[in-house]
C-alpha cells in the first residue's frame, strides 16, 4: 500500500512540519497520481488527531472549576450545595486535534436538596452520600410534547439518623417545580439555559453552567432504548448497563415553541442523556470521534446553525449532529467505518443521511423514540439543499481549504 502520509507525519519521523505546508505537499503528491486527495485527508487526520498523552489544558480548566464549586459551596456552610459535573466536548471527546473543537466548557450541576423520580416510582429509601438530610422530590410528569416534562412535587424525604435510611412525608398540595435559574443575578450572562460563568483572565476558556435536577432512575419515556435490537452490537451489553445506571437529568428549560407561554414557559423541564452521551462517546473508535469532529467543524463553518432572524427556530445545533453520529454507529457495521478508511467518505455519506432527514422533516431522538428534534419551524429546505449538494469530491476540497 502506497504510504500517502504527509511528510514529517510518517512513522518513525517525530519532526512535525507546519500544518498548511504539510497538506500542500499532499495535494502536490495526489497531482503526481500517488494517491487521491481524500485517501492524504485521512491519513493527515488521522496522524493529527492523536490520544493525549496527559490531560489537556482544557481537562484542567474544567477539573479546577468543579473543584472551586463544591468547595465554595462547602466554606458557605449552608445545607444546599451544588454538585458540578464536567459534560460537552470537554468529557465527550478523547482525541485532540490540530484544530480546537472545544469553545468554551460546559458543566451541569444539581442542588444536594432536589431529587426528580419518574411517574409512579416508590420513593428512595436511600440516597448516595452527597445528599442532604432533607431533600424535596418532584415527579416526572410527560408534557404534551416528548422529551419535555412537568415536575410537580410530590415528597419531601427526611433522614434518619439511627440507619441513614430517608422516610418520606408526600405534600398535600401539588404544586409544580418551577424553573428557577439559581445560578442567575443582575450581572449574569445567559446562555440558552446556561450561565456564563465569568472570569477575568482571558486565557481561560468560558464556562457555561446549567441547572439540573438529578433523577437515579433510567426514564420510561426511554424504556425501549436498554433492550432495543441491535444488529451490530454497539453499544455493547455492558456500556447499556453503564448507560442505564447513571441514570438522567432534568434540565429547567422549556421547548423553544413554548417558552413565550405564560404558565409552560416556567414550568416545563427537558430530559437530559448527558451522562449517558458521554459514556457512549467514549466508546467509539478514534474515527468515529474525529468524524463527529469533522461534521461539527463543517456545519458551524458553513453557516448551517445560524439562524436569519438570530432566534433558536430554523437552526441546525450540534445535537442534531451528535444524534446523527450516535444513530450512524448503532446501525452501521464496524467494517463500514474501518474497512477502506476514507474520512472523506463516511463524512460526505452522513451528510447525505442528514439531508434526507431534512428532506422528510424527521430526526428520531436517540434514545425517546416518539421524539422528533425536528419541526416546520426548521429552515428544512435551505438546510436540505446544501447538504444534499455535498459529496466526496466537494468535501475533499473544502477540508483543504478549511
Amino acid at each position: 500500500m502506497t504510504n500517502c502520509a504527509p511528510a514529517g507525519q510518517r512513522q518513525g519521523n517525530t519532526h512535525r512540519r507546519p500544518y498548511y505546508s504539510a497538506v500542500s505537499d499532499s495535494v502536490t503528491m495526489a497531482a503526481g497520481g500517488y494517491c487521491d486527495v481524500s485517501k492524504i485527508i485521512t491519513t493527515f487526520l488521522l496522524n493529527t488527531c492523536r490520544l493525549p498523552p496527559r490531560l489537556s489544558e482544557r481537562e484542567v480548566q474544567a477539573a479546577a472549576f468543579c473543584a472551586e464549586q463544591a468547595g465554595h459551596c462547602q466554606l458557605e456552610e449552608t445545607e444546599t450545595k451544588s454538585i458540578p459535573l464536567t459534560t460537552g466536548s470537554v468529557a465527550e471527546f478523547y482525541i485532540e486535534p490540530m484544530l480546537p473543537l472545544v469553545g468554551d466548557i460546559d458543566v451541569m450541576s444539581h442542588l444536594n436538596t432536589e431529587l426528580a423520580i419518574p411517574r409512579g416510582h416508590p420513593p428512595p429509601t436511600q440516597l448516595p452520600a452527597h445528599f442532604y438530610d432533607y431533600v424535596k422530590v418532584g415527579e416526572i410528569i410527560d408534557s404534551h410534547l416528548p422529551g419535555y416534562v412537568y415536575l410537580p412535587l410530590r415528597y419531601l424525604l427526611t433522614q434518619c439518623v439511627d440507619d441513614g435510611k430517608y422516610n418520606c412525608v408526600e405534600y398535600d398540595e401539588r404544586q409544580c417545580l418551577f424553573v428557577n435559574n439559581i445560578y442567575k443575578d443582575d450581572e449574569a450572562v445567559i446562555h440558552g439555559p446556561a450561565r456564563v460563568a465569568a472570569n477575568s483572565d482571558t486565557s481561560y476558556l468560558s464556562v457555561d453552567v446549567v441547572h439540573c435536577i438529578r433523577c437515579l432512575s433510567w426514564p420510561p419515556q426511554a424504556a425501549d432504548w436498554p433492550t432495543r435490537h441491535r444488529n451490530y452490537g454497539w453499544p455493547d451489553s455492558a456500556t447499556v448497563d453503564r448507560v442505564v445506571s447513571n441514570g438522567c437529568d432534568v434540565v429547567g428549560v422549556a421547548h423553544r415553541l413554548c417558552k413565550q407561554h405564560k404558565w409552560m414557559g416556567k414550568y416545563q423541564w427537558r430530559l437530559s442523556f448527558s451522562r449517558a452521551e458521554i459514556v457512549l462517546m467514549n466508546s467509539w473508535m478514534p474515527v468515529q470521534q474525529i468524524s463527529y469532529h469533522l461534521l461539527r467543524y463543517f456545519i458551524k463553518t458553513e453557516r448551517l446553525t445560524d439562524s436569519a432572524d438570530n432566534s433558536e427556530a430554523g437552526t441546525v445545533s450540534n445535537y442534531h449532529i451528535k444524534t446523527l453520529m450516535l444513530w450512524a454507529c448503532e446501525l452501521k457495521p464496524r467494517s463500514w467505518w474501518t474497512e477502506h478508511l476514507n474520512l472523506v467518505r463516511i463524512c460526505a455519506e452522513l451528510l447525505q443521511i442528514f439531508s434526507v432527514w431534512f428532506t422528510d422533516i424527521r430526526c428520531s431522538h436517540y434514545f425517546i423514540n416518539n421524539c422528533n428534534l425536528l419541526d416546520n419551524s426548521f429552515d428544512v429546505r435551505s438546510v436540505a439543499s446544501k447538504l444534499m449538494s455535498t459529496d466526496e469530491e466537494y468535501l475533499s476540497s473544502w477540508f483543504i481549504s478549511n
